[in-house]
């Protein structure tokens, strides 16, 4: 196991000022600030991160890039007897579920796609590549959406990307689908799936006229 020396407490992130910090490990710190924090690693650590589990960066944020650093020094974590179970665990969780990828690259096993909501993103999107899917909603508080219809606004799927994000076509259609239907969705509403009705773009979207 390799041995890191203890780094300087960081004064200042890329989330903003430090309010709190704390270095679980030599080299290893977690740090709070007003808005955000996450995990700031030494130059010694960034440096040691297996290449599966390495950003281009010495950050990783508290919300799923954090479970990152935690699995590559796992190992040394448990060796120190740190009272983390619950964390190492979460730490596990997390990785399967936004970086499943990285954590069957690191440890050979095989992500589920009900146990990663990138792996269920990407695998919807997949399948609707070439169908013009929602992107945006209005229920019917709208004056333009009729009691019991949802109005949508729709784009074609291109591609999608790692992550599960989709990249959409520029032409956009409106249309009106049931209420209740919509609200039973999944990850993907495509209007060819479901029932609906195409409207013209609603008054309110189009561009107003400026008088000269």
């Amino acid at each position: 196991m390799a041995h890191f020396a203890s780094s300087p407490r960081p004064t200042h992130s890329i989330w903003g000022s430090i309010i709190m910090a704390e270095e679980f490990l030599p080299g290893f710190w977690v740090v709070t600030t007003a808005s955000h924090g996450g995990i700031m690693l030494s130059v010694g650590r960034k440096a040691a991160m297996p290449e599966a589990l390495q950003l281009d960066t010495a950050n990783y944020e508290e919300d799923c890039d954090w479970a990152l650093p935690v699995l590559a020094f796992r190992d040394e974590f448990e060796a120190a007897q740190l009272d983390c179970a619950s964390w190492l665990e979460l730490a596990v969780d997390t990785a399967r579920c936004w970086h499943p990828d990285r954590y069957e690259a690191f440890t050979g096993e095989a992500v589920p796609e009900n146990a990663s909501r990138v792996l269920r993103r990407r695998a919807a999107y997949t399948a609707a590549i070439g169908k013009q899917c929602v992107t945006a909603a209005w229920g019917d508080w709208a004056d333009w959406v009729p009691k019991g219809k949802t109005g949508v606004v729709a784009c074609k799927v291109l591609s999608v990307d790692h992550l599960g994000n989709a990249r959409y076509g520029e032409e956009r259609c409106y249309a009106l689908v049931d209420k209740q239907a919509y609200s039973k969705r999944g990850e993907v509403f495509c209007l060819e799936d479901n029932e609906h009705e195409l409207i013209d773009m609603p008054e309110e979207f189009r561009p107003t006229k400026r008088l000269e």
